[in-house]
């Protein structure tokens, strides 16, 4: 069995989220279509697999992108409890719903165009990385899948806020 760094120990065998990404779809879902089995930053992978999905979703109409990120979220928490639990560890870093998700929350109503789709991917990840209040409290004490999913949408709600001060200094209107 290949083991990842970050694999942690479950009594005397190491966890290998990445044994059966392509073999169950919850966990191909719930590890970013494989991007969580990266050996360094597996959220960040996460996150750069959001992109491709974003630009399939950006031309969608406002309420549709939402119904798309809302619907997300609330699978993902199922979705990553189920994972987490497969797992036997809570928010295993190879799990990265949670960070697809979050950069879909970070890109609602955001300008079009690559700097703005690299401004927010550098955003959410800051938010998600550094955890400001209450982002690490709500990481720490609030669990299952639920747990998973929300930290991230706080960092991305982090993320968005910027996001659009930023688009509102930076872009006219017509």
């Amino acid at each position: 069995m290949n083991q990842t760094p970050s694999s942690p120990i479950q009594g005397n065998k190491a966890v290998n989220p990445c044994a059966r990404v392509f073999r169950d779809p919850i966990h191909f879902l719930a590890l970013g279509f494989g991007s969580g089995c990266a050996p360094k930053a597996p959220g960040t992978f996460g996150t750069l697999a959001a992109i491709p999905l974003y630009l399939l979703a950006q031309p969608l109409p406002l309420w549709a992108y939402l119904l798309l990120t809302t619907i997300g979220f609330i699978v993902g928490i199922w979705i990553c409890d189920r994972a987490a639990r497969d797992l036997g560890v809570h928010d295993h870093p190879a799990i990265v719903w949670d960070e697809v998700v979050g950069y879909f929350v970070t890109m609602i109503a955001a300008p079009a165009g690559w700097l703005w789709i690299v401004i927010g991917f550098v955003l959410f990840r800051v938010f998600d990385i550094l955890k400001p209040w209450p982002i690490r409290r709500a990481d720490q004490r609030i669990g299952g899948g639920f747990g998973i999913m929300f930290d991230d949408l706080l960092a991305a709600g982090y993320a968005w806020l910027v996001l659009q001060a930023l688009a509102g200094l930076f872009t006219t209107t017509p």
